[in-house]
C-alpha cells in the first residue's frame, strides 16, 4: 500500500461517516486538513462537509490572483482560519432566522465558515477594502451559500441590526464597540443576550477595563492545537437603556 493510500485507508477509517462524499475530492492533502474540523465537529451534513473541503482550492485559487490571505496562513487554512472562526459557535450557537454581521470580514472571516454551519442564520460581511469583498463574493458563489450577503463599506453606513455581532480583531475594544452602535437588536432570540462575539489574543486587561460585562475564554478550553494558546474570545453583552 502506498503512503497516498494509508493515508486514504487510515482517514476513511476514522472519519467512516465522511468518506463517500470525500472520495470525489482527489487532493489528499485538502481532504486531511479538512478533518481538522471534522474532529471538532463531527455531525456536520454531507453539504457542509463538501463546502468546508472545497474552502482550500477556493482560497488558494483567488488569492493567487488577490493577495487577502498570507502565504504561512494559506497552507494552515483550516487552522489559522477555518477552527479559528469556529470558535465562536463553541461559545454560543446561532438559532435558525438569527442575523449576524460580520465585522471586517476580511476574506470573509470569522463569517463563511460560521455561514456553512447555520445555513438557517442570516450573515451580512462587511468590509471596507473592495478587493476583500471581491474574494468574499466568489467564495460565497463557490460554495453555493444563500444565507451570506456582503457590504463593501464602512460598518458605520451599514442598516438594519442584528443578534450578534462578530469580528476578529479588527481594532481595540472602544473602537468597535463605537462602530457598531446602535447595530444589536433589543430583543434576544437567544438565551444569551445579544452582543459582541469578539476574537482577540493576548493581554486583554487593559482593553477591557472599562466593560464590566466583558467574559474572555481561552480558545484552548475547545480546542487543543498550540496555535490557541494566546487565542480568545471576548463576549461583550450589550446594555439598553430604557
Amino acid at each position: 500500500m502506498t503512503s497516498l493510500s494509508y493515508e486514504a485507508a487510515v482517514f476513511d477509517s476514522e472519519y467512516g461517516n465522511f468518506a463517500p462524499s470525500l472520495q470525489r475530492f482527489h487532493n489528499t492533502n485538502i481532504r486531511m486538513n479538512a478533518t481538522l474540523v471534522f474532529k471538532y465537529f463531527p455531525n456536520l451534513s454531507v453539504i457542509q462537509q463538501n463546502q468546508l473541503i472545497q474552502l482550500e482550492d477556493l482560497y488558494k485559487d483567488w488569492n493567487q490572483k488577490i493577495n487577502v490571505v498570507s502565504r504561512k496562513d494559506i497552507d494552515e487554512l483550516y487552522l489559522r482560519h477555518v477552527l479559528h472562526s469556529l470558535g465562536i459557535t463553541k461559545f454560543q450557537q446561532f438559532k435558525p432566522d438569527a442575523s449576524v454581521l460580520d465585522v471586517g470580514t476580511g476574506g470573509g472571516f470569522p463569517g463563511v465558515p460560521l455561514a456553512i454551519l447555520y445555513p438557517d442564520v442570516h450573515f451580512t460581511l462587511v468590509d471596507s477594502i473592495g478587493k476583500k469583498i471581491k474574494v468574499v463574493d466568489e467564495v460565497v458563489a463557490g460554495l453555493g451559500l444563500e444565507n451570506v450577503i456582503t457590504i463593501n463599506d464602512r460598518v458605520e453606513v451599514v442598516k438594519g441590526q442584528f443578534d450578534f455581532i462578530v469580528s476578529r480583531a479588527v481594532a481595540a475594544m472602544p473602537t468597535f464597540v463605537h462602530w457598531v452602535k446602535g447595530k444589536i437588536k433589543k430583543e434576544s432570540l437567544h438565551e444569551r443576550r445579544n452582543g459582541i462575539l469578539y476574537l482577540k489574543g493576548g493581554d486583554l486587561g487593559e482593553e477591557l477595563k472599562g466593560y464590566k460585562t466583558a467574559e474572555i475564554f481561552d480558545l484552548t478550553d475547545y480546542f487543543k492545537e498550540d496555535f490557541f494558546e494566546t487565542k480568545k474570545l471576548v463576549y461583550l453583552p450589550m446594555k439598553y437603556k430604557g
